[in-house]
């Protein structure tokens, strides 16, 4: 319990920290522990002043003193696992937060705090857990069926995401808002329109939704006309939930040009650093559904070899305005090591090769190999309508796909990425290997020997290697699958429905 007097000098030390006034709240502090040597909360206030103050080693000490005392103190949890996660110690971080929801007592809003934290930092399963046990105590809260429903579904637990979706949405007028109708289609692939799914979905289009649960659900209603092959019908809602998604986007084909023209006429750099044999990072671009998502899977099985996903760090690092026109080594230097940090986080054992399938990364690939010389570049391809299809058949979440949501963008930015991979080969042949989509799926195992041989793997011996990464893209269920063919010339099932695909090439 605080006394009355260790809360005056609390008040007092954060009258300073507000007003960034560290040094006087530190001497504050100092005075106060004379007193109150053991007091919680002055010691807490005293590692967040170390914190901000970026004496990280400190802090982290007297957080997981603080924890020793109290495991189920979230104040402290929180502080020390945003700290980690600062120094890519995500696994570190993840632990502590589960360790607290062992030990503390907790509600909803606490759980999904700490889920959005983990998720973000792509910790599914830490995140997963944690509201496992969120609904050991509170069993009736669909929020956190929701929340547990976006997590396994990442997962690839299948049938345990349906049953957490189906119960907020039985449980809760809010579950369209939340995108379960989305997350139940995306969990499985329908077989006729009999399944259930389809009369709740329907049923929940006589809600009154915000604009943006309502494409969703329309996006899900025309996956699952798809998956039964009633094409037309899934063409309509499709074209529903395109256009109200475009109509909420804030993706702009002027912002998206100008800095494609920037990215084209930079002057070329030759000045580089130095490689690092010990880290090698493998970048597969290239627009979105070409086969990015399948490709990491199967090199992921490689020894050695740890898939991040679609990092957002390279994106991230060009904003920043040293590496702009010609930056110094010293920047590129600053850059590269936050990258390294991050893609090898503090789980990756002896891996050497880390692939980021951020797809658009291939804005960037002069940067990628300035800082990073020995950086290996696929660039996946794929029949380009069937490209444009798969991407207009999708909701994303992030602003920077916006464009699929529209035939026009989508022909703005493919044919820029074809401009964007040409200037590259031009400058960089070496670094890219040009991947086709189609030839994978024919002839997976020739195709993915060649690609290790160029990237360099060390051995085939263990290409059975099971990988576990979570998949948060629209791929997250083709991904798993065993390798299919069916999705090629898919776009000949809309041919008849879609107009805009004649403006496209059907090669």
């Amino acid at each position: 319990m605080i006394t009355e007097n260790e809360e005056a000098w609390l008040h007092r030390i954060r009258v300073c920290v507000s007003t960034g006034d560290f040094d006087r709240a530190e001497a504050l502090l100092a005075r106060a522990l004379v007193e109150h040597p053991r007091s919680f909360e002055l010691r807490r206030a005293l590692a967040g002043i170390h914190q901000q103050t970026a004496r990280l080693g400190s802090a982290e000490t007297l957080l997981r003193e603080l924890l020793v005392e109290r495991p189920g103190d979230f104040a402290s949890a929180f502080a020390l696992s945003r700290l980690l996660l600062v120094q890519a110690r995500s696994r570190a971080a993840a632990q502590i937060l589960q360790e607290c929801f062992r030990h503390g007592q907790h509600d909803a809003e606490l759980t999904i705090k700490a889920i959005e934290l983990l998720d973000e930092a792509d910790r599914k399963t830490e995140a997963a857990a944690i509201v496992d046990l969120a609904l050991v105590a509170a069993p009736a809260d669909p929020r956190l069926h929701a929340y547990a429903g976006m997590l396994k579904l990442q997962l690839g637990q299948f049938d345990p995401a349906r049953a957490h979706y189906l119960y907020a949405l039985s449980h809760a007028s809010k579950a369209c808002e939340w995108h379960a109708p989305l997350g139940l289609a995306s969990a499985q692939r329908y077989k006729d329109d009999s399944h259930p799914d389809f009369a709740l979905f329907r049923n929940c289009l006589r809600q009154d939704l915000s604009q943006k649960a309502r494409s969703t659900l329309l996006f899900a209603l025309g996956k699952a006309h798809d998956d039964i092959g009633d094409y037309a019908q899934a063409t309509e809602f499709f074209r529903q939930a395109n256009l109200l998604a475009r109509e909420l986007t804030r993706w702009s084909r002027k912002d998206w040009r100008r800095a494609v023209e920037a990215r084209l006429s930079a002057a070329s750099v030759r000045a580089c650093l130095q490689s690092c044999e010990d880290f090698v990072p493998v970048f597969i671009v290239g627009m979105p559904r070409s086969g990015t998502t399948l490709l990491a899977q199967m090199l992921a099985k490689f020894p050695r070899v740890c898939n991040r996903g679609e990092a957002p760090w390279i994106a991230r690092l060009a904003k920043l305005p040293e590496l702009s026109g010609a930056p110094t080594a010293a920047a590129l230097q600053r850059a590269a090591a936050v990258y390294r940090m991050q893609m090898m986080q503090d789980d990756s054992g002896d891996a050497r090769w880390f692939i980021d399938k951020q797809p658009l990364n291939f804005r960037y690939i002069d940067l990628i190999l300035m800082m990073f010389p020995n950086a290996k570049i696929i660039h996946c391809q794929r029949n380009t309508r069937d490209t444009v299809v798969s991407l207009w058949m999708q909701s994303f979440t992030e602003d920077v796909q916006g464009y699929a949501y529209d035939f026009d963008d989508i022909a703005a930015v493919k044919q820029d990425e074809s401009r964007l991979m040409a200037h590259w080969r031009k400058l960089f042949a070496n670094s890219i290997h040009t991947l086709r989509y189609e030839e994978l799926v024919a002839n997976p195992v020739h195709i993915i020997g060649e690609l290790g041989d160029w990237i360099g793997f060390e051995s085939h011996a263990a290409l059975g290697k099971e990988e576990t990464s979570s998949i948060s893209t629209a791929s997250l269920w083709q991904a798993r699958q065993p390798i299919y063919k069916h999705s090629l010339e898919r776009w000949r099932n809309y041919e008849r429905y879609l107009p805009e695909l004649s403006r496209f090439p059907s090669t």
